[in-house]
């Protein structure tokens, strides 16, 4: 799963953007001015109102245009409305803009945007929580306790005296945000949007559990500690004085927030409904449909990607049943038998911070290998280096498996994926390759990092344009390219784990759909996923609680796959002998993130060009 700090902004070309490494269309002609001046001025806005995220890039003051690092994102409904106006007011000027006047390469930015706009305004009609993709406020899932403080550790720079003194400015607008998000919430309940009780619960239990610990124990002082200790510049007096400061407003500030948010949710709890789909809100319905747009960027309605999913589970649930009677595990569901050997004492890693540092030792020895043999299957490749790391254990609880955090534009910092380590007896040791190929390489990490080191496209599209069906369904798709690249040829549990996180994909399908628009119960929900994957319950509960608050995002993921394995099978068929795999992938990868419309239109155009025109007939 890919998370941005925030979503920041969630007819098809004829024309692709960059040359492919094979055969591929000609670099186009220098982009009209009037598009990028509204495009440059647009990403500037919206790095105003994201100076989390401005942070997160490390774009530059100057490119940002002002001293952002002191400041924290507005998370009112003020905030809110500015950000859907700020939308709004870019997609007019966009539309307004001649497209015949415009080169190819422009055109197809102008569809990526637009298309993104429409689909994220549909979505911001619904003003309550994030929108349609992400309806409440705060839960087990979202909010600032969620974000700002691994934010404030793995993503504000402290390498100076002012950088520690912006940390502190923002130590204290983390309260402001706090309770900006519990106003917020206290409003959206008022109107009828109130989260399902398990995802009160879950807040409620991860905002008390961050606060039993004295406030000079949490992160958002030992990190400030911690790093101002490794700046020369910093005196030792001057750092005392800095982690003095920290203690206080965390004390006086942060604490009392976390405190008026857990008394919210408390007095909310008696109102809240077990009902885990999104239909029980005022134009439920209509809701959904929005969500499943934007994260899919298709016109697929619940019932065909309901039924899109059933036939897969069904498809590799009998693959998985060829691999465990070859294990000799014939009798039994395949949930039971793919159990027991997710049991096995060779399976599993100690569930110790040993155990834990072995974990993430493979992982990284998996990536490294599979680094190694992306030249089989890209011309383009990928610089920047990949972190994998534990996810914070203050937001464990809540949080999904494993996603990944793009890396700084500048490359001072890299990319990471974490992988949520609260039990490692979660992870079995055959199922880990295939996360590392979704969330690392060939996955997520490649993707995004081909995407951001592009010179010809708009710095908004390498930056600030994000479409889940893509990302997602590029991070599946390489999970079956690594299969296709034979990392199992002789590793057949290695593989199930494959089938079986295909599985899981296909599953979301079925349960998303299920709960938000067939009415299914949170437990309907977890017993289905539980059948069709073998994965223990407490993990998949987790999963099930999240698709509850995000409706729609789940199905993204094999949405994208089944598109991108559809159009490279249309590709082969077409050009035989002609098909190259790596100007394939790097027509998919070198436009950067675009909605699946788009996608399709960019992959006509390779064919076309590899094809040539078309040949008269033979003259007798």
């Amino acid at each position: 799963m890919f998370l941005t700090r925030r979503k920041i902004l969630a007819g098809a070309s004829a024309l692709a953007l960059t040359a492919c490494a094979t055969k591929a269309a000609p670099p186009p002609a220098v982009a009209a001015p009037d598009l990028n001046a509204v495009l440059d001025r647009i990403a500037t806005q919206t790095l105003a109102l994201s100076p989390e995220y401005s942070t997160a890039l490390a774009v530059s003051v100057e490119r940002a245009g002002g001293p952002y690092i002191t400041r924290l994102d507005d998370r009112s409904k003020a905030g809110f409305i500015a950000y859907r106006d700020l939308t709004q007011n870019g997609l007019n000027e966009i539309k307004a803009i001649d497209v015949a006047t415009l080169n190819a390469q422009d055109k197809v930015s102008r569809d990526v945007v637009v298309a993104s706009f429409e689909n994220r305004l549909a979505a911001l009609q619904f003003e309550f929580g994030s929108g349609a993709q992400s309806p409440y406020v705060v839960t087990q899932l979202t909010g600032a306790y969620t974000e700002i403080p691994d934010f404030l550790d793995s993503q504000h720079p402290v390498t100076s005296q002012a950088e520690a003194d912006a940390y502190l400015e923002r130590l204290a607008g983390y309260a402001r945000a706090l309770d900006q998000e519990t106003q917020r919430m206290n409003e959206d309940a008022a109107a009828g949007i109130i989260p399902p009780d398990f995802a009160i619960d879950g807040a409620i239990r991860q905002l008390e559990g961050f606060i039993a610990r004295a406030p000079d124990q949490t992160v958002l002082v030992q990190s400030l500690e911690r790093r101002t200790a490794e700046v020369a510049s910093i005196a030792a007096a001057d750092r005392t004085s800095l982690d003095g400061r920290a203690e206080a407003i965390a004390t006086n500030d942060v604490y009392p927030a976390y405190r008026r948010q857990i008394d919210a949710l408390k007095a909310l709890r008696p109102r809240a409904t077990h009902d885990a789909g999104c239909w029980k809100l005022p134009r439920g319905e209509e809701l959904y449909a929005a969500a499943l747009k934007a994260y899919t960027t298709t016109n697929m309605g619940a019932d065909e990607i309901h039924q899109m999913g059933l036939e897969l589970v069904r498809q590799l649930n009998s693959e998985m049943d060829a691999i465990l009677r070859g294990q000799g595990l014939t009798r039994g569901s395949i949930a039971r038998r793919y159990q027991q050997i997710s049991r096995r004492r060779d399976q599993l890693y100690p569930n110790t911070d040993a155990g834990r540092e072995q974990l993430l030792a493979e992982l990284n020895a998996q990536a490294a290998a599979m680094r190694a043999r992306m030249p089989e299957v890209c011309g383009v490749q990928a610089r920047a280096a990949l972190e994998i790391k534990r996810v914070p254990p203050y937001t464990e609880a809540g949080a999904p498996g494993g996603y990944y955090q793009r890396g700084a534009l500048d490359g001072s910092r890299p990319g990471a994926y974490y992988i949520n380590l609260r039990d490692t007896r979660e992870w079995p040791k055959f199922t880990l390759p295939t996360l590392t190929y979704h969330e690392g390489i060939p996955g997520h990490h490649w993707q995004i990092s081909i995407g951001m080191e592009q010179q010809g496209l708009p710095f908004i599209r390498t930056a600030l344009m994000g479409f889940s069906a893509y990302s997602e369904g590029w991070g599946l798709y390489a999970e079956q390219l690594a299969d296709e690249m034979g990392v199992y040829a002789d590793n057949p549990l290695g593989r199930l784990g494959y089938l079986q996180s295909a599985a899981f994909r296909a599953s979301r399908l079925v349960v998303d759909t299920g709960m938000h628009a067939k009415r299914w119960t949170r437990e309907q929900a977890i017993a289905s996923m539980v059948e069709a994957t073998g994965d223990q319950e407490t993990s998949v509960t987790t999963e099930i609680e999240r698709y509850s608050v995000w409706p729609g995002q789940a199905c993204s993921y094999m949405v994208g796959r089944q598109a991108i394995s559809r159009l490279r099978e249309q590709a082969k068929t077409t050009l035989g002998a002609q098909f190259d795999i790596k100007a394939f992938h790097d027509t998919v990868l070198t436009n950067g993130a675009v909605p699946l419309t788009v996608l399709d239109g960019l992959v006509q155009s390779w064919i076309a060009t590899v094809s040539g025109p078309a040949q008269p007939p033979p003259v007798n």
